[in-house]
């Protein structure tokens, strides 16, 4: 179901001689008990992407700065809790150093300072959440001979938080509170696309103070898409597809941005993940549907994603892929669908989408459809 909602954004900030700085992006969420920085690992690659690992649900903020003369531009990331210490990393090319501070005893700071005379436009530079504890900013237009790769920790061990385990795990949610998935995450099997080539927006709905619709046993719609969709993105990133999530967790994001992020990016594929509801009083209402604006590509690719959810959903009726004016799908400029993956009102449907299980059958599912639509 999709209701409106609004959008969190931090404005125009100044420091120190006054120099202008650009919040780039903010995710808001319940922070988790946290010993010490919540910065687990980064990296700086050769194509100019920066790739941080984080802990689970934290708030991170993105700012930017032209630098005084001499100096160049500056980007850099905050993240709660401190660093056991304080560093400067040498890099090389564009990038002149990678510096780990501590601006207060509660912050840690990710600084990447470029040489004198690089050219960043800020209005290009986006933080992105690609799953729950991993983010991406892609730095364009930089000479791809003076990109050096560097970075510190381990983007593969495990990560635990709040009864959080992220290696080989889904990213579950009962019907309230934090649980772990039982069952690993399996791409092995997943149709194959060309690695790199496709770019992604997965949109779970919902977020915040916005449930979505609340069914059996206050089974939350915002928490199964969540899940789902954080999901669908490990998937898909382990098949070499790049991958961008309108949220990664439980904040309030209105529409127009999320069809924003996949226009700006120029997307392959925009795809709304959603639950469905009807009355507490029909029960015997169920179903999957998928829906989309226009014939052609997003028709082909609403098929592909209904197909393959029914496939996963025996006993639950076949709505169909059908037109729709959602906004998401209506004012995309990519291929998009939108997904009802059930109804969290219904006998059939509600147990399901509260099992952790039956949530990583639906993210392999949408996953198979995706890379099956990219490699017909």
């Amino acid at each position: 179901m999709i209701p409106r909602f609004r959008f969190g954004r931090t404005g125009l900030r100044t420091a120190g001689r006054s120099a202008l700085l650009v919040a780039l992006l903010t995710l808001l969420a319940e922070l988790p008990a946290w010993a010490g920085s919540s910065l687990s690992a980064w990296r700086f690659n050769r194509e100019g992407s920066l790739e941080i690992r984080t802990a689970p649900g934290i708030q991170v903020q993105a700012f930017f700065e032209e630098g005084p003369p001499g100096k160049g531009p500056r980007v850099w990331i905050d993240l709660p809790g401190a660093p056991s210490r304080t560093r400067t990393v040498p890099a090389g090319g564009v990038l002149r150093e990678v510096r780990i501070g501590k601006p207060d005893p509660g912050t840690t700071r990710l600084v990447l300072e470029f040489q004198p005379g690089t050219r960043l436009d800020p209005r290009q530079l986006r933080l992105v959440g690609t799953a729950r504890d991993r983010w991406r900013m892609d730095f364009q237009g930089l000479p791809s001979r003076s990109l050096l790769a560097v970075g510190e920790g381990d983007f593969d061990a495990p990560v635990r938080s709040g009864g959080w385990i992220s290696r080989n795990t889904g990213s579950g949610f009962g019907n309230s509170g934090r649980t772990t998935s039982p069952l690993p995450l399996n791409p092995a099997g997943l149709p194959s696309v060309p690695r790199g080539r496709y770019r992604v927006v997965i949109d779970p709905g919902h977020g915040g103070p916005d449930p979505g619709a609340v069914g059996i046993g206050g089974l939350r719609e915002t928490n199964v898409v969540l899940d789902v969709g954080l999901q669908v993105a490990q998937l898909l990133q382990a098949r070499g597809v790049s991958v961008s999530l309108t949220r990664t967790s439980e904040v309030d994001v209105d529409l127009p941005p999320r069809v924003a992020l996949a226009n700006n990016i120029g997307a392959h594929l925009f795809v709304s993940l959603h639950a469905n509801a009807l009355s507490m009083s029909r029960p015997d209402v169920n179903g999957v549907e998928t829906f989309y604006f226009q014939g052609g590509n997003s028709q082909r690719l609403a098929s592909v994603i209904q197909q393959q959810l029914m496939a996963v959903s025996p006993g639950t009726p076949d709505r169909g892929a059908r037109p729709g004016r959602f906004y998401v799908i209506r004012r995309t400029t990519m291929p998009s669908a939108l997904a009802e993956m059930g109804f969290v009102t219904g006998s059939i449907d509600a147990p399901r989408l509260a099992d952790p299980n039956f949530r990583r059958r639906l993210a392999l599912a949408v996953a198979t459809a995706i890379l099956e639509y990219l490699n017909p």
